[in-house]
């Protein structure tokens, strides 16, 4: 592990100069205790930001949404991208277009320019043909057909795909992805709301999540109002149900 120092006022700063610096094998350590395991999607993620970082000249980011991510997808790749610049969905400077693509829009508030980083393929593999089947192989059962693996064969997967991810980000930018530069609209900031009370389970909800009922707020899910939420195919409805 990287065993990077943090500074509490800029807690982002030494992630950020290791990415500045091109030395960005600790930036894909790190991210996998985010995404739980290592992969190519991941690793292209983190590479993209780098990518992103060196291309619009960006040294800082506070987690403010002066640095604004739009994925086009939800697969590993975001993970990547939230961990190594910041973006999350939780400082509203990630935005999700449920597009299926492995892409992304970077841009600075400061800047009408921004970049739109494409990966071109996830056929870089990085040992044998017979390794890179072994592989493919693997991930067809676990990943695809959700089949259970045995202790030896998720230990070699694992090994496989750690390989494969090193690999990956030490490859350079025009092989891995097809990077333009566009004009895009500045999006508005998050707006800051105050929370009311739900009159029916009396928890503490965002004023533009309630729906009024004989004049009293009441959440969606009391209300059974419907309501949008990401699961693994992308932006869905659901009924919201009284727990």
């Amino acid at each position: 592990m990287s065993g990077i120092s943090i500074d509490r006022k800029k807690p982002r700063a030494a992630l950020q100069q290791l990415l500045l610096d091109g030395n960005i094998e600790p930036v894909l350590e790190l991210a996998g205790i985010l995404h739980g395991h290592y992969c190519q999607g991941l690793a292209l993620g983190v590479k993209a930001v780098e990518a992103a970082f060196t291309r619009l000249g960006i040294t800082d980011n506070t987690g403010m949404e002066e640095i604004m991510a739009v994925s086009e997808g939800n697969s590993c790749f975001v993970d990547g991208i939230q961990f190594a610049a910041g973006c999350t969905l939780g400082n509203n400077a990630l935005v999700y277009k449920d597009l299926g693509r492995t892409a992304a829009v970077f841009y600075r508030r400061a800047t009408t320019t921004a970049i739109r980083v494409v990966v071109k393929s996830f056929e870089f593999n990085s040992g044998s043909e017979s390794e890179d089947n072994e592989g493919n192989a693997l991930f067809e059962k676990a990943v695809k057909r959700r089949e259970k693996l045995t202790n030896e064969e998720s230990s070699r997967m694992k090994e496989i795909w750690i390989k494969r991810s090193f690999a990956t980000i030490a490859m350079p930018f025009e092989t891995l992805f097809t990077i333009t530069e566009i004009k895009t609209p500045d999006l508005p900031f998050a707006p800051i709301m105050d929370s009311q009370e739900c009159s029916v389970c009396r928890e503490k909800v965002m004023e533009s999540r309630v729906v009024l009922r004989s004049g009293k707020p009441v959440c969606f899910t009391c209300a059974g109002e419907e309501y949008r939420m990401v699961i693994g195919k992308g932006i869905a409805t659901a009924k919201a149900l009284c727990q």
